[in-house]
């Protein structure tokens, strides 16, 4: 597809793959505990999606910034990998790209773990609907100013600090190296373009829900329940659908991972791997 897409990878290549899917306005980056922490066990690879992280990061009037074509190019690094089978763990905008990869190929997703990335509307919470909702009935000056503050420094901070069992100890090289790619020039053109993407995604529950049902994947709910973005709704609801998976609250809010890596592998081997 003619883009550089990074990706970090560990463990035994035999092993059972586990693809780890970062949210915003991260990267891969924020799985760097949780690698190590996973690779004595499974084969794991954790891509930066197109505009995001060390990927290549094309303006707005070079590529189309949808979360169709993210996962698209998700897809094509697996198939460039050879990997058939693969858990698939999803934070944030990972789930939009994990939940299409589910729908589109069941029958390679071996199992989810879902950590607050929402598929269903009652998981939104007030503040980002009051963002969202304006800007996917209309775009306009108005909408986007509203949008532009999600991308500022104090929110990006914000993501990792709230609902965090001890804020003071998270690492601040989080917010910083996020801050720094937001601020890069002509990333906010195309991240405004994704949040109002995200429409999209909302327009798809219903077949998501629908794929969940018929295929049922082994699922694990690991979730911040702390977290003002994504709320514990979105997490309960979850087991409509999929009424055989297993719901684990961690303490900690949107960005829970930071605090829980060790709970948080210790559950997905003992799910996934048998351990």
């Amino acid at each position: 597809m003619g883009r550089s897409i990074f990706f970090r990878d560990a463990g035994d290549p035999k092993a059972p793959a586990i693809v780890l899917l970062h949210g915003f306005p991260t990267s891969s980056r924020m799985y760097r505990e949780l690698i190590p922490a996973l690779a004595d066990t499974f084969h794991v690879v954790a891509p930066d999606y197109v505009g995001f992280g060390y990927s290549d990061a094309p303006a707005a009037d070079q590529f189309p910034y949808t979360f169709e074509t993210l996962t698209a190019h998700v897809t094509g690094l697996l198939d460039q990998l050879g990997l058939r089978s693969y858990v698939l763990y999803m934070q944030d905008y990972g789930g939009p790209v994990g939940f299409r990869i589910q729908a589109a190929r069941p029958h390679q997703v071996a199992g989810l773990v879902v950590q607050n990335a929402n598929a269903y509307i009652e998981g939104v919470g007030e503040a980002p609907r009051q963002v969202f909702l304006p800007l996917w009935e209309k775009r306009d000056e108005k909408s986007e100013a509203g949008a532009r503050s999600l991308l500022q420094p104090d929110m990006t901070k914000f993501q990792y600090v709230y609902g965090a069992r001890n804020p003071e100890a998270i690492d601040p090289d989080n917010w910083t190296v996020d801050q720094a790619l937001l601020d890069r020039p002509g990333v906010a053109t195309y991240q405004i373009d994704l949040l109002e993407n995200y429409k999209t995604n909302v327009a798809s529950y219903d077949a998501w829900h629908a794929s969940f049902r018929a295929h049922r994947p082994k699922t694990l709910i690991v979730w911040g329940k702390n977290d003002p973005i994504f709320i514990p709704a979105g997490a309960e609801a979850f087991k409509r659908d999929l009424p055989d998976a297993k719901l684990v609250w961690l303490d900690g809010g949107h960005f829970a991972l930071e605090e829980n890596v060790p709970l948080v592998a210790s559950e997905i081997k003992a799910m996934f791997a048998g351990k």
